[in-house]
């Protein structure tokens, strides 16, 4: 029984063990695993959630965090944007905590108001067309330069003379997107703005967002003054408002609105909002006449300028929006914000009774009364809370809403694919970065396959007295690393004529000590019996070494095939530095350009990108790559 018993506890010494060895081979492969599903998770991310290190992104499970990502898409990862346009003061997009519940009335409502009103290109901007953070090519901007491609053709320099644009290339093709509301802003009329126009305009509407000059007017006029608190705004104005939500701009001049009220309101439209949201009342025209003689002097100056033919200042008419004429608009927005006249130091403008702001807000409610009659009806059919008709604003919130329900799961592929389709669009059509890496790496097989081999089986077969002191040198190469080898390379190759082909990246690396080091060992362990055989039926050396030598050293051939691949497709230095023509850069060189120009999560798309080539290779061929480094066999 004792030793039974002694056998049992020796039996689960051993299991324990093996536990335990199991155990630590679990913990060791989670430690490579772990880094490498942090780098996959990294690769679909955006500037909002990089600094995150989760091996699954949070927004495939989140709906909260996703539909905060989409706001980060829809306003260009803009959040003054967003902000003005929801009039909200958000401080980061990953801290917004989104309540996914909208109301599918006001949004319909919103909806039909902008397929009954048309609205100018410059009240609302495209989503998912920039990513000045994350630096990326969003979804917009993709189906932009397809459109650009399909209209003009696949040649960029075609684009250019149409468009009048100046691109490198495809992967260069960007866009600015303005938000119209500062006065230094003004719309463009270029064709190639009216190209982005036209394709914005297709947009669906829960893809664009629409500018709101009474969030720029409390955002960035108001809270910049008197801060966020609204106490510290009441005692600065005289006023009683109970929260922010309760100051609004008003259309026109507020008459009955405090002394600080109206300074506010009037600075602003003087000087800060952007000229095309203002509109003056035709009554203002002589003073606007004045001021146009003032700063021409004659009416044949002012049409020589203006390409017109006026038969005096009094035929000008106050204009319906800004004009697009340069010295035209520069007379408005002296009528706008003030002339200072030379002569007699009087400044001469628009009456403020004049003015107005002319806002795609300010033309909702005018729909809605149009439609409903009162705010009450209005809110009460589209189960608003509206009390008066300043209350009513734009509902993007619930336009965006619905669209991201509607289409939560197609905009979580795009967060997954973007990144790597940024990468793939920067290989395909940057260059011949693919091209050159697959002729680089496919002579770099062959040479491995060839040279080693002959010099390795010279050593092994005839058995020279020198071959230790050879593979001693040989094995000594290995003790300085490639930088060290680069520059006298370098300058033999140039001395050759041999910069920027592929000879310059064949012809250094055609000989591996290391590599004829393993095959010399491999070829020793074959038996001589095969090769006597072999020549007693009349066999040459060529085929001694290619039909006997080189069939059963499969194995190690693919393990010297991989290293020459690995070694060729990795090269990036050397490669960089004797190919500088970007004809022959590989694609290890343009990776590198992309990841300068890029944001961080491109940067892991593009490393697990160059993985999956090496990775394939070591899949498929697996097999014969370990039968080569663990059990050399015979035959």
């Amino acid at each position: 029984m004792a030793i039974i018993s002694a056998i049992g506890r020796k039996q689960w010494k051993v299991r324990w063990l093996f536990f335990g060895i199991y155990a630590f081979l679990l913990i060791g492969g989670a430690t490579m695993v772990y880094p490498f599903l942090l780098m996959l998770s990294g690769s679909t991310k955006s500037a909002m959630d990089i600094q995150f290190f989760d091996a699954w992104p949070r927004f495939l499970h989140d709906d909260g965090w996703m539909c905060a990502k989409h706001l980060e898409g829809l306003f260009n990862e803009r959040l003054m944007d967003l902000n003005i346009c929801y009039d909200r003061d958000e401080m980061a997009f990953n801290k917004m905590t989104p309540s996914l519940e909208h109301n599918d009335a006001l949004a319909g409502a919103w909806e039909e108001f902008l397929d009954a009103t048309p609205l100018p290109a410059y009240a609302y901007a495209p989503g998912y067309i920039a990513t000045p953070i994350s630096r990326t090519i969003p979804s917009a901007l993709r189906e932009f330069k397809q459109e650009l491609a399909a209209s003009y053709g696949p040649d960029i320099l075609a684009v250019n003379r149409e468009l009048g644009t100046e691109f490198a290339g495809w992967y260069g093709v960007y866009v600015i997107v303005p938000s119209y509301l500062m006065r230094r802003e003004k719309p463009l009329d270029t064709p190639y703005v009216r190209a982005l126009n036209s394709f914005t305009g297709r947009q669906p509407y829960g893809l664009r967002y629409y500018f709101s000059p009474q969030g720029f007017y409390k955002k960035q006029f108001l809270k910049t003054q008197y801060s966020q608190d609204i106490a510290q705004y009441n005692r600065s104005h005289g006023t009683a408002y109970a929260s922010w939500d309760d100051v609004v701009l008003p259309r026109r001049y507020p008459v009955a609105g405090t002394r600080q009220e109206q300074d506010d309101w009037l600075r602003f439209v003087k000087s800060s909002l952007a000229l095309h949201w203002l509109r003056v009342d035709p009554a203002a025209a002589a003073d606007f006449q004045n001021v146009l003689r003032l700063r021409h002097g004659d009416i044949a100056s002012l049409n020589r300028l203006y390409g017109s033919s006026y038969a005096s200042f009094a035929d000008v008419p106050i204009w319906d929006d800004v004009p697009s004429n340069g010295v035209a608009q520069t007379d408005w927005e002296a009528f706008i914000g003030g002339y200072r006249d030379p002569a007699s130091g009087q400044v001469v403008s628009v009456a403020k009774e004049h003015l107005r702001i002319h806002s795609v807000e300010f033309m909702f409610q005018d729909w809605l009364l149009a439609k409903y009659g009162t705010v009450e009806a209005a809110a009460k059919a589209l189960g608003a809370s509206w009390q008066r008709l300043e209350d009513v604003a734009m509902p993007q919130w619930d336009c965006h809403l619905r669209y991201f329900t509607q289409n939560v799961r197609a905009l979580r592929w795009e967060f997954v694919t973007r990144n790597y389709r940024a990468v793939a669009d920067y290989l395909l059509f940057h260059g011949r970065g693919i091209f050159n890496t697959i002729v680089y790496c496919g002579l770099a097989i062959l040479t491995a396959l060839l040279v080693n081999p002959l010099a390795a089986y010279a050593m092994s077969r005839y058995r020279m007295p020198t071959s230790y002191k050879i593979l001693l040198f040989l094995m000594c190469t290995m003790a300085f690393p490639a930088m060290v080898t680069a520059i006298p390379s370098f300058i033999m190759l140039r001395q050759l004529n041999l910069l920027n082909t592929f000879a310059a990246l064949i012809l250094p690396g055609m000989a591996n000590g290391y590599s004829i080091f393993l095959l010399k060992g491999f070829f020793d362990s074959l038996p001589h019996e095969l090769y006597e055989s072999a020549q007693l039926d009349g066999a040459n050396e060529w085929v001694l070494f290619w039909q006997i030598t080189m069939s059963l050293s499969k194995p190690i051939l693919a393990v010297i095939a991989l290293n020459a691949f690995t070694a060729a497709y990795s090269n990036f230095m050397f490669a960089f530095v004797v190919c500088q023509d970007r004809k022959m850069w590989t694609m290890m060189v343009w990776l590198y350009e992309l990841q300068q120009s890029s944001g961080q999560a491109v940067m892991y798309a593009s490393l697990v990108i160059a993985a999956i080539p090496t990775f394939l290779i070591f899949l498929f061929c697996q097999n014969v790559i370990m039968r080569g480094i663990v059990v050399p066999s015979e035959k």
